[in-house]
């Protein structure tokens, strides 16, 4: 089938979040197993025409943003490494700023026109193109109105009946709230913002667009997809979720297995693999000075993410008092609430022995911590899926997570039952309280005094396949379910 991945953001191009790994990584594999794919995203600053090669193909766009036109064009590339064709809308006024979303922290005050000309704009592009989409592959809230536009022209247009529409849910947190009154730059029909609509609360819900209006919602674990049906993480949207859980599908997010591969991997000081682990203490040497701490054998943690609530680190911080006088080292990569900035500096000057913490985001680095360290925290509040938790089983490294969303689904505790079945993959704890993260990091101590134990659990965790292969088949259903469903729906009108 013919498959069109709409996305805000895409690896390597540019970069925010898991989402644009998916995005980069999802479409190679659906085309690895036959079908038609194409991606489009809009063309920002950092997506740099000589560096990655793009193409004025002489396609332009012209789009209607309530009281005024906005026009652009289209530029081709490919997705580096492959054939899929890739193509950027641009409109530099729109989109060739610094920031994707953001300027220093702050929203960009115009997201709701910039994404809603991108949506309109995308479809403009495709119907210029000449290429009709079987399925229209829609991420998160900036890209939710495609959803919406296509369910409109579908019930207008005969060319676009055949095609259908999935919206792929990376965090329900992050929704595009915009004014009432901002309405018109969206480019529906006046009957769309109501409550069985567009409108949230009287605001504009962009991501409520795509739940309401896509033929299928996924989301990117299982657990996930039943915990945003409730109150607790469904951030407002638990009934519009609620009313279409039959067409919401939880599907665990792949990693690429050639850029996450300890064998391979540029970045490392020696490269290892299950069959020979002695690099991985070389690594762990290399982290340590590199990072300025002494050169000790006892267990050392690393986290690389964003610096916020949602990520647990309001936990980590209350935790430190009594975490940091465990015989642990702890490394963390980040950026993100100016709070947690100035706190994680503070316990570094109370802690240089301890604790390393790097302020910003270094791809090398955050290979290295992987590699280098011997667990992995993620004591997040919510995680829809979750990355790095998989990163660090192939890397041979443990984690220690909560058990919410993604990481409930792929890390399994070092019970004595798991063990003995050699399931056992890492430290799971439940509450989200300080006691409850010092005690599951006080059970990974005492794990890694007992390294007959410890090699176990880390030769589980490598032996696990999180590859995309098994997670684009399930894609595939999905397209299929909405496909057939269109399609009774045409014969039965």
């Amino acid at each position: 089938m013919k498959v069109l991945f709409v996305a805000p953001e895409v690896v390597p191009f540019a970069k925010t979040g898991g989402l644009a790994d998916v995005a980069g990584a999802l479409p190679k594999a659906m085309a690895e197993i036959g079908h038609e794919v194409r991606l489009v995203m809009p063309r920002y600053r950092a997506v740099d025409p000589k560096t990655f090669h793009l193409k004025d193909i002489r396609t332009r766009v012209r789009v209607s943003l309530g009281p005024k036109t906005v026009d652009g064009s289209v530029l081709a590339t490919v997705i580096p490494g492959t054939t899929i064709p890739t193509y950027c809308i641009d409109q530099p006024l729109l989109f060739d700023r610094e920031g994707l979303y953001q300027d220093h922290g702050v929203d960009f005050p115009d997201n709701l026109e910039r994404f809603s000309f991108f949506a309109q704009a995308t479809l403009e592009a495709i119907e210029r193109l000449a290429w009709q989409p079987d399925v229209i592959h829609c991420h998160d809230w900036q890209t939710a109105l495609v959803c919406a536009h296509v369910a409109m022209k579908r019930a207008a247009d005969p060319r676009w009946q055949p095609a259908v529409t999935l919206l792929t849910i990376h965090n329900l947190a992050y929704q595009g709230l915009f004014p009432a009154e901002a309405f018109p730059l969206t480019g529906l029909p006046k009957q769309t913002f109501g409550i069985h609509g567009v409108e949230f609360y009287g605001k504009v819900n962009c991501l409520k667009a795509g739940l309401v209006y896509a033929d299928m919602l996924t989301t990117v674990s299982p657990t996930y997809a039943t915990e945003i049906q409730s109150r607790e993480f469904g951030c407002g949207l638990e009934g519009v979720l609620q009313s279409r859980r039959e067409d919401l599908v939880g599907i665990l997010n792949g990693i690429d297995p050639e850029e996450w591969n300890p064998r391979t991997d540029p970045h490392l000081a020696a490269r290892y693999g299950l069959d020979e682990l002695a690099g991985k203490s070389l690594c762990k040497l290399a982290l340590q000075k590199r990072q300025r701490l002494p050169e000790r054998h006892g267990l050392v943690i690393g986290m690389v993410q964003r610096l916020a609530e949602q990520k647990g680190i309001d936990l980590f911080v209350q935790a430190a008092e009594e975490l940091l006088q465990l015989p642990v080292q702890v490394v963390i990569l980040g950026t993100g609430d100016p709070v947690y900035h100035e706190q994680l500096t503070a316990l570094t000057t109370r802690f240089p022995d301890v604790l390393s913490v790097t302020l910003g985001f270094d791809n090398a680095l955050a290979h290295q911590i992987e590699a280098g360290v011997d667990a992995f925290l993620m004591p997040s509040r919510f995680e829809p899926c979750g990355l790095n938790q998989m990163y660090s089983m192939r890397y041979g490294t443990v984690p220690i997570v909560r058990r919410v969303g993604g990481l409930a689904d792929t890390v399994t505790d070092v019970s004595p039952e798991a063990v003995s079945a050699d399931g056992a993959t890492g430290f799971v704890f439940e509450e989200y309280t300080p006691q409850a993260l010092i005690h599951a990091v006080k059970r990974a101590v005492a794990a890694f005094q007992d390294q007959t134990l410890w090699s176990r659990i880390v030769r589980t965790g490598m032996q696990r396949d999180f590859s995309w292969n098994h997670s684009a088949q399930e894609y595939v259903r999905v397209y299929d379910r909405a496909l057939q469903r269109v399609s009774s729906a045409a014969r039965e009108g």
